[in-house]
């Protein structure tokens, strides 16, 4: 008969392993705490935990209690399920034994496993199916295990298998969460660089940024961007740990790891034996860099690469880079692409508008030569050629002074498209003398313009007058606007206005003419070369106008002064 102490004694123990099992969710933590309530309430001197491989034919893992290390290491290779161990793998169902070495399966014990006994076995079920078998061995008693004994690991083994399945859950549910929150990461640092580069087409600035935004991405020690530029891998951008100068150097393509990442389209990493020599011998030789982990990751925009990344050193649990870091370099790589295949686009629009535009007013310059000066003055010729056969001395002289009016004439035309060409009076007195010619010759055809200007060299004359490239930037932006509204928009009145604070210069172009729709694209270049010329600058543009409420251009450019004078100055036009 049972003695009824003991089974409070294991009803208690029960009750606390419950309580502590079923709250732990790690599985490796509540596998130890059996172990030790086992042998709590059976009182066995040892108490082991086999856990069954996929095929459910044998042990993958074997965890003891009881055991000090000398005795574990004495023992040597964990059993895999074979003898007594392996019945309960054949036969899940409980296993008692008085005399362990009495059983027909008792064979295979290693030569320093401690003497046992009597023996428990019970399987371990984790939702219905199959999980391990919980042993127990050595009870210091003479009658061994009891049936009480039996019940309570069973009771311990169920409470056992609900906590393993509760922790195996849990882990699942978090291995979910930590794949969403990887997802969150990669999806937020696509929206982080469109967001970085989203309004931005300067090539340089955004290669800058993707440098940046990439190293921080995947903690890169060193992020560096190659791109191939004329059959040459060029180091077009640069963040982190990195020797002078790295930035613009030229690396043969042959051989090249990145020149093969970007001909393959696909990421290579350092890890590959192949990869690495490539990379000591043409890479990181030539740049002075060191690496024992990297990434070489494509950026691709619609089959077309635009570079490549080179994420080197993880600063962060060792210098190797997971596949979670691999995905989200490629998705930053993707977006990277696009911002850069974008800024290529708007460059060489740029310089195809540029180059549109000196053409047009070079077909400008040379229609007014040959259809004004150049045929007036054949007519001059033609006329002189005449006269010179009369023999009248008043009629010479009266066409003799004819001529010499169209000369002067013929002069003023060339002075006046030497003037728009670069007017003598920005070098030599300021842009406020430049303006007013400018506004007096847009008087002459017609325009009514009022010019404002209270620039701080003209209030204060120790002060040097604004650098030079902004003196051209500002007269020629107001040139354009000029031209712009008497050709195009209509107006009688313009209001020119110019001022300097202590930080910037101010321009206002206002006209009260019939205005135009901004958003509308036109086939002229006047707007292109005044937004490139205040882009240059670091300036801002603000353009408000609306059909029939005439035009108001502002520019705000960062002041500074001129750092020579302007006869020593080479002056852009």
């Amino acid at each position: 008969m049972a003695d009824p102490q003991q089974r409070d004694k294991q009803l208690r123990a029960v009750l606390d392993v419950a309580e502590g099992v079923l709250a732990e969710l790690d599985v490796e933590v509540v596998l130890n705490r059996v172990l030790d309530a086992a042998r709590k309430l059976t009182d066995a001197r040892y108490a082991a935990v086999g856990v069954l491989d996929p095929s459910r034919t044998q042990l993958e893992r074997f965890l003891t209690s009881g055991l000090d290390e000398a005795a574990s290491r004495a023992i040597g290779s964990l059993p895999r399920g074979r003898g007594v161990l392996g019945e309960l793998i054949v036969n899940a169902t409980p296993l008692r034994l008085r005399n362990v070495s009495e059983h027909p399966r008792s064979y295979g014990v290693p030569p320093g496993h401690p003497a046992m006994g009597s023996f428990l076995g019970v399987p371990l079920l984790v939702a219905g199916e199959p999980f391990g078998n919980i042993y127990l061995t050595d009870k210091p008693d003479t009658e061994g295990f009891t049936a009480e004994d039996e019940q309570a690991l069973m009771a311990l083994a169920k409470l056992a298998g609900i906590a393993i399945d509760h922790a195996r859950r849990y882990a699942l549910v978090e291995a979910q969460r930590a794949e969403l929150q990887r997802a969150v990461a990669a999806l937020d640092a696509t929206v982080q660089i469109a967001r970085a580069v989203g309004g931005e087409t300067n090539l340089d600035v955004v290669l800058e940024l993707v440098a940046k935004r990439g190293r921080a991405l995947v903690s890169a020690r060193t992020l560096v961007i190659e791109r191939e530029i004329n059959g040459d891998m060029v180091v077009a951008a640069a963040a982190g740990n990195l020797p002078a100068q790295v930035v613009g150097k030229v690396l043969d393509a042959d051989g090249s790891v990145a020149a093969v990442a970007l001909r393959e389209r696909r990421t290579l990493n350092l890890r590959d034996s192949i990869n690495r020599r490539r990379f000591d011998e043409h890479g990181a030789g030539r740049l002075g860099l060191t690496a024992d982990a990297g990434l070489i990751v494509p950026m691709l925009f619609r089959g077309h690469g635009y570079g490549v990344l080179i994420a080197l050193d993880r600063l962060e649990d060792g210098p190797e880079f997971s596949q979670h870091d691999q995905r989200m370099l490629e998705a930053f790589a993707t977006s990277a692409a696009t911002a850069i295949a974008t800024a290529v686009s708007v460059q060489a629009e740029r310089a195809a508008q540029r180059s549109a535009a000196a053409e047009s007013e070079r077909t400008r310059w040379a229609r007014e030569l040959h259809d004004e000066t150049l045929q007036n003055l054949a007519a001059l010729q033609i006329a002189i050629s005449g006269h010179l056969r009369t023999r009248d001395p008043e009629a010479m002289a009266a066409f003799m002074q004819d001529a010499s009016e169209q000369l002067t004439a013929e002069i003023q035309n060339l002075r006046s498209l030497i003037t728009d060409l670069r007017p003598s009076a920005l070098d030599d007195l300021g842009l406020e003398p430049a303006l007013l010619t400018l506004v007096e010759r847009n008087r002459q055809l017609g325009l009514e313009v009022r010019l404002s200007s209270e620039l701080r060299y003209e209030r204060d004359r120790a002060q040097q007058r604004l650098a030079l490239e902004i003196e051209t930037a500002l007269y020629r932006i107001t040139q354009e606007a000029l031209t712009n509204t008497r050709k195009h928009g209509g107006a009688r009145q313009v209001h020119v206005d110019l001022w300097e604070d202590e930080v910037n210069v101010h321009l206002t172009v206002q006209d009260d003419g019939h205005g135009f729709d901004p958003a509308a694209r036109t086939a002229g270049f006047g707007l292109t070369g005044i937004r490139e010329r205040v882009e240059m600058l670091e300036g801002e543009l603000e353009l408000a106008s609306a059909p029939n409420r005439g035009t108001t251009l502002t520019v705000t450019i960062p002041s500074r002064r001129a750092a020579q004078s302007p006869e020593d100055a080479a002056l852009p036009v």
